[in-house]
């Protein structure tokens, strides 16, 4: 058998062990060069791809290659460059990236098969999967909006992971909260007094891509230069026909702190919202859910329809209910779940989801009640200690009892910046140290949060 022939069959096997998209990456242009003294050498298009295949596909190759040949063979990788001029370049030393290891930062386990799908969402979904086809092509860019918990975050992943499993597509998805402490991060500067290097791997990162995904635009307000880079990106990215898709909890006419200039690109592409689930919907999930659960046949109707009747307006919390049932009758020694054990289960947790449907705003009330001032004196920009002392304990609150990002803690003080924020927190933290009433006053409001 020739070398062609052989490295044919190889490919031919090889096919059957990996994806599409891995195959072709890596593999569809490689050719055997040469055979002998138990060493093969394989020509491959370009130094990225020595590096991968031989960090991450070696043992498979001389596995396969083996049984093809019935021989042992040490692989050995080269670029027609190479072979041509016999300068062996060596991928190590000059750090050529793997697209193997590229961060997409995509969550796996959501995908378009799990996304149940209900009157409420439909149009989104189908949207969203219209994209997920034809990125770049069909609707750019896509503004997905609604309350917290109906599944944005679920249908972006989900895009994603589509493209990346059926294309050689870059995805980058990411926060906006990552977005904004990526820019702040090359704002300082290296050694030499500059920070070149620093935005060149924040351009290679977020323009050199076909997809960007920015999760809840809206904590970007207030934040002007983080706001500008942005727009740049945006006007990079859509001018090269690549997909950009946008979540945010309102729509683009409701994002008062950003600057119209983005809000009016935001309109380009195909806006859609997604509904709280209706009844009907919402049982649907909770079958879903527990499926594949053991105590599936032990999870009656009249429990679902009291999980769904009292948990309405997000998802999230419908699975925490779900969940909580299951290991109150865990804990009490594999108990039938009934009614009265899931009345009984969730007697403080539909209360809590309602108390704690926006933290930061009961944070506030308690904050401006214990104090004697208004939520509106907390939001506003002045600066006498009978109010900045009070809005300081508040964000630190905000910070470290619920682990609020410093944009949206920013934002829901009326649009303070996140530096302000940080000065407000460490302020506290200081004085908690050694102020024992502060520190009584500080868990005094961390205590009516229970």
């Amino acid at each position: 058998m020739n070398t062609k022939a052989l490295w044919n069959s190889f490919l031919d096997k090889m096919k059957n062990e990996l994806s599409s998209v891995s195959y072709d990456t890596w593999f569809s242009e490689t050719e055997l060069y040469d055979l002998s003294d138990n060493s093969a050498k394989v020509i491959v298009p370009m130094h990225i791809h020595k590096k991968s295949l031989k960090e991450n596909y070696n043992d498979l190759i001389e596995e396969i290659f083996t049984d093809v040949s019935g021989s042992n063979f040490k692989f050995e990788y080269f670029t027609k460059e190479e072979i041509d001029t016999n300068i062996n370049i060596d991928t190590d030393a000059i750090g050529v990236p793997s697209i193997v290891n590229f961060e997409s930062n995509l969550n796996p386990h959501y995908n378009f098969d799990n996304f149940i799908v209900g009157e409420s969402n439909k149009f989104a979904r189908t949207s969203a999967f219209a994209v997920a086809e034809y990125p770049g092509n069909m609707y750019n860019p896509l503004f997905i909006y609604g309350n917290s918990g109906l599944g944005k975050t679920h249908l972006m992943h989900a895009i994603g992971n589509y493209i990346v499993k059926n294309s050689k597509k870059k995805v980058l998805y990411v926060t906006s909260e990552k977005f904004i402490s990526d820019f702040v991060g090359i704002q300082k500067k290296d050694d030499d007094g500059t920070n070149i290097d620093k935005t060149n791997i924040f351009k290679q990162k977020y323009r050199n891509i076909d997809v960007l995904m920015i999760d809840d635009i809206q904590y970007l307000g207030n934040m002007a230069k983080t706001q500008q880079e942005f727009f740049h990106t945006f006007n990079e990215l859509y001018g090269n026909n690549k997909q950009i898709i946008i979540s945010s909890d309102r729509s683009p006419d409701d994002l008062k702190l950003l600057e119209d200039r983005l809000k009016t690109r935001f309109t380009w592409g195909l806006t859609i919202d997604i509904l709280v689930p209706d009844f009907k919907l919402r049982m649907n999930i909770i079958d879903k859910k527990i499926e594949n659960h053991v105590l599936v046949g032990n999870f009656p109707q009249d429990v679902k329809e009291y999980i769904a009747s009292n948990c309405t307006a997000d998802i999230r919390k419908l699975e925490g209910a779900i969940t909580r049932v299951i290991a109150y009758a865990t804990m009490m020694n594999g108990s039938d779940i009934t009614l009265e054990l899931a009345i009984e289960a969730l007697k403080d947790y539909f209360v809590k989801s309602i108390i704690s449907k926006n933290k930061i705003d009961q944070v506030q009330q308690l904050v401006a009640r214990n104090f004697n001032i208004s939520v509106e004196d907390l939001k506003s920009k002045r600066r006498v200690a009978t109010i900045s002392f009070p809005r300081q304990i508040a964000m630190y609150i905000c910070r470290i009892h619920l682990e609020e990002s410093l944009p949206k803690i920013g934002i829901e003080f009326g649009g303070k910046d996140h530096t302000t924020v940080m000065h407000s927190v460490e302020k506290i933290k200081k004085q908690l140290k050694t102020n024992n009433d502060l520190n009584n006053e500080v868990n005094k409001i961390i205590n009516e949060l229970h």
